[in-house]
């Protein structure tokens, strides 16, 4: 079974529209400028997709010295850098982690107040913010994703669930870091550990599916799909909850760089 990375994304600001690479560079916390910065409310509690589903309508873009985040709505853009040194010390949430960060632009803070309809802060996670994953599954820190600094999965299990549903869906409603080609569906289920371009990266637990995937990420528009169809044959009852499971959460070795096409060999399996 020959298996490979299909495709590989960055996603700048935690709940928005990320873009693909043609290879990554791995830091302590996950790719090289994914979801370091991210949108607060007047609480300091980050904002996401599950709440305001307009947020998919924010889509990010690579620049040389940073990124540009256009508003497909209308064309609106807002250029901001990679990385900020200075500005206003803050203390967020996300989820139940106190997170430390700084102040963005206030211009742009404006400008995405305006254009989400709410008003919030865009917030930079600096290198001295460290932030654990969940001890329970891994020893490693991440950025501002939801609890891991990967999510790993293959095409074949995207191309499994849209063989069920009448309309297929694009693999961006499930925000990957890593796409892999080759291989049967929900293979990434059974892996312990694999390597990619001489990085070793472990699954550490299947990721649980919200409402985000379920919103069309060009017009924020919901319907019932794809959770609907998921809970018929991937479901996992967690405590008294349900979970619908697609792709897998990972830490990995950090140091190195992955490429797409790069091959990927299994380690080891549950």
């Amino acid at each position: 079974m020959s298996l490979c990375v299909a495709s590989l994304h960055v996603y700048p600001v935690k709940s928005l529209g990320g873009f693909a690479v043609n290879e990554a560079q791995l830091t302590d916390r996950g790719f090289a400028h994914d979801r370091r910065w991210m949108l607060v409310d007047a609480d300091g509690r980050f904002i996401s997709q599950r709440e305001v589903a307009v947020m998919a309508c924010l889509h990010t873009s690579p620049m040389e010295h940073g990124f540009r985040i256009t508003d497909v709505r209308d064309g609106a853009t807002i250029d901001l850098p990679w990385t900020i040194a200075d500005g206003e010390a803050m203390s967020t949430t996300v989820w139940d982690d106190r997170v430390e960060v700084i102040a963005g632009p206030q211009a742009a803070s404006d400008q995405l107040s305006a254009q989400l309809g709410l008003v919030c802060t865009v917030v930079y996670m600096p290198d001295r913010s460290v932030r654990p994953t969940d001890p329970h599954y891994a020893t490693a820190i991440t950025s501002l994703s939801d609890g891991f600094p990967f999510l790993i999965i293959s095409q074949a299990s995207l191309n499994d669930l849209n063989g069920r549903m009448e309309t297929p869906i694009g693999m961006e409603r499930f925000r990957p870091n890593i796409v892999v080609a080759g291989g049967p569906a929900f293979q990434e289920d059974e892996w312990r550990s694999i390597a990619i371009g001489g990085v070793t990266f472990h699954m550490v637990k299947p990721c649980a599916r919200c409402v985000i995937t379920t919103t069309d990420q060009s017009t924020g528009e919901r319907n019932k799909e794809p959770l609907r169809t998921l809970v018929t044959y991937r479901k996992r009852i967690s405590g008294s909850s349900v979970k619908v499971d697609f792709g897998m959460n990972a830490v990995a070795d950090p140091k190195g760089k992955i490429a797409v096409t790069d091959p990927i060999t299994i380690l080891a399996e549950r």
